[in-house]
């Protein structure tokens, strides 16, 4: 996910909010220092102001770089509130792999290097989409064989230069449509559906220490998408393609999905033996575009929705969390704004980094649960 224009995102936007609509009428709704493996979070709270100092799971944000080196108070709250970073955009492969002879690695060194020096995470973003591709690949002509050739080494140099620095990779970025049938793409065209399975097995080769993810849109919303997703993930492992776990980006809204949509998809994601990353969090007030301020209302459904997602995800077994990453740190900086072309107040420290309600029921849940 990200803010570029050109994210197919109109299906699932389109039926949301079809379903919301109703909703809404029934209510008010360098040095390599590896972070520690297992974070335990402080036994007392009530003094703690940190967000990932409270949980017992890492709490990621994804972090706006251009915001990142010129914007003091940004900075500083992703230094106070997370301490797991995944790169919103200068790790995809048009700024990454801009040449097929070129590697950008200037951001993305720097990132990794920040994450060392201060003991947070990275998990990186993403190695195979098909959106935000550089011109020589939406160009790039061979047979099946140059493809999967041209696949594994993208994939291989990228996790080669990060291995052991890099936590977990979104190797495969939304391959499926709402229907659950795999999306068309380039990749699809060319290999074929043994694209994802290829994908995994070159990422694990280059790094067998780095824990290996699928990520998603929709999977707590849409059961067909979902079951359609365990099981071709599922059919590739069998065949020994090494996958570790299900991002789940979970960009809802502040009345959808339910508690029960919720505990459905944590749960039959965790029961197939999936790790679970909720990877791209946030929580739209509003969905439907309309000319709205950011009320007490809407705030408080807001807050009351951020708590539900980590009630429900802390509740799962511990081997199967590995994260909770907010898709931002302040509303200034959303992507829906400039993607959907409207206000919205999804993250939890408003236009002015001042904490919203969302960030203190968040904080709450993480130090209950």
């Amino acid at each position: 996910m990200s803010y570029v224009k050109y994210s197919p995102r109109v299906s699932f936007v389109i039926k949301n909010a079809l379903l919301l609509s109703f909703a809404l009428l029934f209510t008010n709704c360098g040095e390599d220092t590896t972070p520690p493996t297992v974070y335990e979070k402080s036994t007392d709270c009530s003094n703690i102001e940190s967000l990932f100092q409270v949980a017992e799971f890492p709490i990621g944000t994804a972090l706006n770089y251009d915001a990142f080196l010129t914007d003091v108070a940004y900075r500083d709250l992703v230094e106070t509130h997370f301490n797991s970073i995944t790169a919103e955009n200068i790790m995809k492969p048009s700024n990454i792999h801009p040449q097929e002879s070129e590697f950008n690695w200037g951001a993305s060194d720097s990132l990794v290097q920040f994450c060392a020096k201060h003991a947070k995470y990275v998990h990186g973003h993403t190695l195979v989409w098909h959106n935000q591709l550089p011109d020589w690949i939406l160009n790039y002509k061979g047979t099946k064989k140059d493809w999967e050739d041209m696949l594994q080494k993208h994939i291989q140099t990228i996790v080669l230069r990060y291995k052991g620095k890099v936590r977990g990779w979104d190797v495969v970025n939304e391959a499926f449509e709402e229907d659950g049938t795999l999306r068309k793409t380039i990749w699809l065209e060319n290999i074929g559906e043994s694209y994802i399975e290829k994908a995994f097995i070159y990422a694990h080769n280059a790094d067998p220490s780095a824990l290996l993810f699928y990520n998603d849109f929709n999977l707590e919303s849409n059961l067909t998408k979902r079951e359609k997703v365990i099981q071709f993930l599922n059919t590739a492992k069998n065949r020994g393609a090494t996958i570790h776990g299900i991002g789940l980006q979970m960009h809802i809204y502040h009345v959808y999905p339910s508690e029960l949509m919720l505990k459905e998809t944590f749960d039959e994601i965790s029961s197939n033996n999936y790790k679970i990353h909720i990877s791209e969090m946030d929580v739209s007030v509003n969905p439907l575009n309309k000319d709205i301020e950011p009320d007490s209302v809407l705030l408080a459904d807001q807050a009351k929705q951020y708590e539900r997602v980590i009630r429900l995800y802390s509740q799962l077994p511990y081997e199967k969390k590995y994260g909770c990453t907010l898709w931002g740190v302040t509303d200034k900086y959303s992507w829906i704004r400039s993607f959907f072309y409207r206000e919205d107040y999804p993250l939890l420290f408003d236009d002015y980094y001042k904490q919203k309600p969302a960030f203190f029921s968040m904080r709450k849940a993480l130090c209950l649960y």
